[in-house]
């Protein structure tokens, strides 16, 4: 932990120890702070007698995505999505994917300063139906996050959370009731795999699903990226899907996605598409109705079926819809049977472009 001058905004969820230190109460990595001393994050640090944001209203920039690049399939399909991130992470994964933004270490890589009402506005002025929180985990940012939060709901604007659920009771209680969906990317399913390659806890990312299935009414959806000869096997896939279908129930989608060299785990190779394959037919076999595969083009595996008659209700290949087969609120054209999701009126028509924008261009 660094030693300096730390300036931002005051943060929430800490408390004093006797020894003199601040212990961070935000996720369950309880860094205890001397003066000028920054979390693992590095965005949060002790200022005198206080935890402070030091990234509050600012940015490493905005684009605009299709939703279904968080990944979420079941939150107003097709429509755009402002998405933006800030720097710095509270895990440490060996294959992370966006490794420039949350292991930044240099605060002047956050070029873009924007408060939440600015937030607010560039989304209704570039016809976003919601903002997301991406590239790097909320959790961290968690006071910007729910005041952005605020300002768009004010404005008709949802909110979508894009993080690894590693956070404390208190303040997840806090950051998920502000937002309209989450996707949460769980990174395997053992304690190994957590401890090794991303010095985590897979007990605590548990307790997060949980508490968004039986305590929220939040929609989410959860992803696996599997990395070969770490969390691949069939017996990891089995216990997970189980587990999924036990605690969560058949509903909450199951997304595989693969994996390419990426930061520190350069010496694996890709996932093979057969990977992934396995995973969602292990998935469905289990009793998840909504099972896919990602970073892939595999219509038949990207695409959402109704269990009740089997038709295809959205066809997808990657980004791209291929197939709409729902109501506006969400049935199956064919039985009528309800698809599990956030469904208004006819699918968005953005497509898979990616769009960097300024937020001064909407002002």
């Amino acid at each position: 932990m660094d030693q300096e001058i730390v300036e931002g905004l005051p943060g929430r969820y800490w408390h004093p120890l006797e020894d003199g230190r601040i212990q961070c109460d935000l996720c369950p990595r309880y860094c205890k702070l001397k003066d000028g001393q920054r979390g693992l994050c590095f965005v949060r640090g002790r200022a005198s007698d206080q935890i402070v944001l030091t990234t509050y209203g600012r940015s490493s920039g905005f684009c605009i995505d299709p939703i279904e690049k968080k990944p979420l399939n079941h939150f107003l399909p097709g429509t755009p999505v402002l998405s933006f991130g800030t720097a710095g992470c509270n895990l440490t994964c060996k294959f992370c994917q966006n490794w420039d933004i949350s292991k930044a270490r240099a605060l002047d890589r956050l070029q873009d300063r924007a408060s939440p009402e600015a937030i607010a506005e560039a989304a209704v002025a570039s016809g976003c139906r919601s903002v997301a929180f991406t590239y790097n985990d909320p959790v961290i940012f968690l006071e910007y996050a729910v005041d952005v939060a605020q300002a768009c709901r004010a404005r008709g604007i949802k909110t979508v959370a894009v993080s690894a659920g590693y956070i404390c009771p208190e303040p997840r209680h806090e950051l998920f009731r502000h937002m309209d969906a989450l996707y949460i990317d769980h990174k395997g399913f053992t304690e190994n795999f957590y401890r090794n390659l991303c010095s985590g806890k897979l007990a605590a990312v548990l307790e997060t699903l949980a508490y968004l299935k039986h305590e929220t009414k939040v929609w989410f959806e959860i992803t696996t990226l599997l990395i070969p000869d770490e969390n691949d096997s069939e017996k990891e896939v089995e216990e997970l899907t189980q587990w999924v279908m036990e605690h969560l129930g058949p509903d909450v989608p199951l997304h595989f996605t693969a994996f390419h060299p990426d930061f520190k785990m350069l010496d694996k190779p890709p996932t093979p598409p057969a990977t992934l394959t396995m995973a969602r037919r292990i998935a469905v076999k289990n009793g998840l109705r909504y099972a896919y595969t990602g970073n892939v083009h595999d219509e038949e595996g990207g695409s959402t079926y109704c269990h009740q008659c089997g038709s295809k209700l959205i066809g997808r290949d990657w980004y791209v819809m291929t197939a709409w087969n729902l109501t506006d609120d969400g049935r199956c054209k064919s039985c009528g049977t309800a698809c599990a999701g956030v469904f208004d009126g006819p699918p968005g028509r953005w497509g898979a472009k990616r769009m960097p924008v300024r937020l001064k261009d909407f002002r």
